[in-house]
């Protein structure tokens, strides 16, 4: 058993060494650097996690929360550093679900007999 935890702690490391890693992590701080870039950044993130939070309680979301995201969006999107922050960490994500896929086969191999 602990040779899978083995595993686990080495997938974490090759993932912490990655390219995709590094250049979100250095993505990521030149965001936090930036005053402008980091209000922005969380301001998009606030929203983010508050418009989910209000779906997953089954609370309305006003017209006027969609177009103040919309407007929060727009602005990100017009953002070089946080376009490229959000483009990193897909690419990470990307490949997370891809390891993801390949851990689980066993099980869907399993069910799907």
């Amino acid at each position: 058993m602990s040779n899978m935890y083995d595993s686990a702690y080495d997938i974490e490391k090759a993932i912490r060494n990655s390219v995709e890693f590094k250049e979100l992590v250095e993505s990521y701080q030149s965001v936090m650097n930036n005053n402008e870039s980091k209000q922005l950044f969380e301001d998009f993130r606030d929203t983010q996690i508050n418009l989910q939070e209000k779906q997953m309680q089954g609370v309305e979301i006003t017209q006027e929360e969609i177009e103040g995201a919309r407007q929060i969006v727009e602005k990100v999107q017009q953002n070089e550093m946080i376009s490229s922050l959000i483009e990193k960490e897909q690419r990470l994500n990307l490949m997370i679900n891809d390891i993801s896929r390949i851990i689980t086969k066993p099980l869907e191999e399993l069910y799907d007999n």
